[in-house]
């Protein structure tokens, strides 16, 4: 099973976040990146935008790239993922890309992560549902997921964990 803590989507509190990997998502149909993954592009200085632009990433669902992180970001690695376009994004597009990234992330042996819940900047999955698919998702990994989402999300996803 996952245990699960938040992580705000400011570079300032990454910083301090201890982790194996961070692994984000990409949309196909959007130019720049956004949320975690804008974030990264940012401190990574324009590195996944460049990658986009060439064509070496170009975020279909199923595209897998793993880099290192050289003292840009304070993990060892970052995994970006395609998610697909966003008109076909829904809740099995979703599931799929959570099933892929844990898949990913276990095999590559990362034990602790910062994850970027696929669509959720974008709000096209709502933060409970998204939460509650990332658990039914993640019952078979002994991990550690540190969630990238913003403070009103953070506590709706919060309330959900502590019922359950």
């Amino acid at each position: 099973m996952i245990r699960l803590s938040f992580l705000p989507p400011e570079l300032a509190r990454w910083d301090g976040a201890e982790a194996d990997a961070l692994c984000v998502f990409v949309f196909e149909d959007q130019r720049p990146p956004r949320g975690a993954a804008g974030l990264a592009d940012w401190r990574l200085c324009g590195r996944l935008s460049r990658w986009l632009v060439q064509g070496r990433l170009t975020g279909r669902r199923g595209e897998r790239l793993l880099t290192p992180l050289q003292s840009r970001l304070p993990w060892a690695r970052l995994l970006v993922l395609g998610a697909g376009a966003q008109a076909a994004f829904d809740e099995a597009a979703y599931r799929a890309c959570v099933r892929d990234a844990l898949r990913t992330l276990a095999g590559v042996g990362a034990r602790r992560y910062v994850l970027a819940l696929p669509g959720r900047a974008e709000g096209r999955i709502a933060p409970r549902r998204a939460l509650e698919i990332l658990r039914e998702e993640g019952r078979p990994y002994d991990t550690e997921a540190l969630v990238v989402e913003g403070a009103a999300a953070q506590k709706e996803m919060a309330e959900a964990v502590r019922r359950n």
